[in-house]
């Protein structure tokens, strides 16, 4: 699967080159010079001809046909558009934080002036593209393949478990399906991958909320798991268990019950001690709330007690499960 674009490939996005993600990537991260002879020398491996110069006023910026290159303070950026409406010419350029714009004036001030201007044609493409985009789509494929034989599962074990039969267990998959995800997004933030799904859902309630309450000593259990990591795990074996084994329902209704004075005690620490609110948190603390739901008005308390001697089993489903997502988040810890 391709990694997230680089501003080398952002670059070629703009120009319209032909080339794959993994390959421009690496070629960015191996650059010799990170300076725009560096990015001058990987353009030209490109056949893209290019050419640096020095601008000092407004009117030559004006002049200059976007996209092109400019190093502004310590970093590099792509000139994306130049508008000048009522005598007062505004930049727009991509970086790595993002897209920003300034005046003119603004933009040189915080620019060394110098420019690199690129002139892709025909010949223009990524070295060796055809076997590096056959391999991108190998990847993609094997993704789709994996996705859908997931699919395959789930839909065999919803059927064969009957749990189409009763709307609080399909209410009670939906909701493990939702913390699967939510909980998916809490374990990429705590481990700093940046995802722009999880960075939209945690700044419903407070900006960088979740972040913060992350980086907070009390974002672990005893400070061995991560919560996103136990919830994950949790989420993770619900649903594993509701379909190959339906029969453990009354199970799993008390060990649910068991983590609701967990989600009291989070939305209490959230909201007095850290005063910042974690979204994803919130989310994953209200469908807690929602299975138990589920778990009442289905009736399925009729049948936790006598308190069956499979939870035993079940409880050691959860603690491996919480065991391995932690080695692994450890492992990618560890290389990131």
């Amino acid at each position: 699967m391709a990694r997230e674009s680089s501003l080398f490939t952002d670059f070629l996005n703009e120009l319209g080159v032909k080339h794959t993600a993994d390959f421009s990537n690496t070629q960015f991260e191996n650059m010799n010079f990170k300076s725009l002879f560096g990015f001058s020398r990987l353009l030209s491996s490109y056949s893209i001809p290019n050419s640096a110069f020095k601008i000092e006023k407004i009117n030559e910026l004006l002049k200059v046909p976007v996209p092109f290159m400019a190093q502004k303070s310590s970093s590099f950026v792509i000139v994306t558009g130049i508008k000048d409406r009522d005598n007062n010419p505004t930049v727009t350029w991509k970086s790595q934080s993002g897209v920003e714009s300034a005046s003119a004036e603004d933009f040189l001030k915080g620019c060394s002036g110098v420019i690199l201007q690129a002139y892709p044609d025909e010949k223009s493409i990524e070295p060796d593209y055809n076997r590096h985009h056959l391999l991108e789509m190998a990847g993609s494929a094997k993704s789709w393949i994996l996705f859908l034989c997931g699919m395959v599962i789930f839909f065999w074990g919803f059927y064969d478990s009957g749990l189409y039969k009763n709307i609080s267990t399909v209410l009670l998959t939906i909701v493990d399906l939702a913390g699967l995800g939510i909980t998916w997004l809490l374990i990429l933030k705590s481990l700093k991958v940046k995802s722009v799904a999880a960075d939209n859902v945690c700044g419903v309630l407070q900006e960088h909320g979740c972040d913060h309450v992350l980086e907070d000593k009390a974002s672990s259990f005893f400070g061995i798991f991560s919560w996103s990591e136990v919830g994950f795990a949790y989420f993770s074996v619900s649903i594993a268990a509701m379909l190959i084994f339906p029969k453990l329902i009354g199970a799993m209704t008390l060990i649910n019950a068991c983590c609701l004075p967990f989600t009291i005690w989070s939305i209490w620490y959230q909201k007095f001690k850290i005063k910042t609110w974690c979204t994803l948190c919130v989310i994953t603390q209200c469908l807690l709330w929602c299975q138990f739901l589920c778990y009442l008005l289905g009736g399925w308390w009729s049948t936790v007690f006598p308190i069956q001697p499979a939870i035993i089993p079940l409880g050691c489903a959860y603690a491996g499960a919480m065991l391995s997502i932690n080695a692994v988040c450890e492992f990618i810890k560890k290389r990131i």
